[in-house]
């Protein structure tokens, strides 16, 4: 799995743009960076296996605050089911751990069990409880358990 950063420069991912999926990913990162900043590695990623074609995304909600990160990801439809999401998530937890091994890495989720608890749980996260999330309100937090 590689991670393709989205660049603030909205020219460098022009590239991107011929794919109906990261076209409609593209028209929010815009908006999304003024809000969250631009501060790499704290940004959003277009996912590829071979290099080529784009399987799906993810990235970070915002640099980390209080020494935690949230994560988010997604499959692309015609590669739903095959383990892409859980890559990803992988990828995340990793780029997170070896930027700052002290991180705490969470995520969100709708209140019931789906593709996105599953990837969560094979990947190390525990379900910490309900909070309130301004976009999607009452949510699941996860948070990912560091192996000693």
């Amino acid at each position: 799995m590689i991670l393709i950063p989205i660049d603030v420069d909205a020219a460098l991912n022009s590239r991107f743009s011929v794919n109906a999926e990261c076209a409609a990913i593209l028209n929010v990162y815009p908006g999304y960076y003024n809000k969250v900043g631009y501060n790499i590695p704290w940004i959003g990623y277009f996912a590829t296996i071979d290099g080529n074609e784009i399987v799906g995304c993810g990235g970070y909600k915002g640099a980390p605050r209080g020494g935690k990160v949230e994560i988010a990801y997604g499959t692309f439809k015609n590669y739903e089911g095959q383990g892409i999401g859980s890559r990803i998530c992988q990828q995340l937890v990793s780029l997170s751990l070896q930027t700052d091994p002290s991180i705490r890495i969470t995520a969100r989720t709708f209140l019931e069990n789906n593709a996105s608890t599953s990837i969560l749980s094979r990947n190390g996260f525990k379900c910490i409880g309900t909070v309130y999330d301004e976009d999607d309100g009452n949510v699941w937090e996860w948070e990912h358990q560091q192996r000693q």
